[in-house]
């Protein structure tokens, strides 16, 4: 009995990696798998001018135009409203590539200092129309 409690012991330690590897998201109407998360109806779609007068953190998505980029991580965005500078991390490019001419969603918090606004951005693709 011992060599039996054993083994199952060992079975369920093995396998909980791989259990815990497939955990994802909401997947109901409407939305994508994505690798964890909610991917469905999305409320905080904002406009760069309504962006920039979010409180410091506010979570954002907005969709427009990557124009230039300014420094190493910085980049400016553009859409109907105006412009705002974005950060986007090396790590969130995922592989995709875009120009000035294509057409992306961000999102990103909202990033306030003393006199300036940016948005930090935590995910980006690229929208397909």
């Amino acid at each position: 009995m011992k060599k039996i409690s054993a083994i199952i012991a060992a079975i369920a330690l093995c396998s909980a990696p791989a259990f815990a590897a497939n955990q994802g998201g909401f997947t109901g109407p409407g939305s994508t798998q994505q690798s964890g998360g909610f991917t469905g109806p999305d409320s905080s779609k904002a406009t760069v001018e309504s962006a920039k007068s979010l409180r410091d953190d506010a979570w954002v998505t907005l969709r427009g135009n990557i124009v230039e980029r300014l420094s190493d991580d910085t980049y400016l965005f553009k859409d109907a409203t105006g412009t705002i500078n974005i950060d986007i991390n090396r790590k969130r490019w995922n592989g995709v590539t875009v120009g000035p001419q294509d057409v992306v969603e961000i999102q990103g918090e909202v990033d306030k200092d003393w006199n300036s606004v940016e948005i930090d951005v935590k995910e980006i693709r690229k929208v397909t129309q």
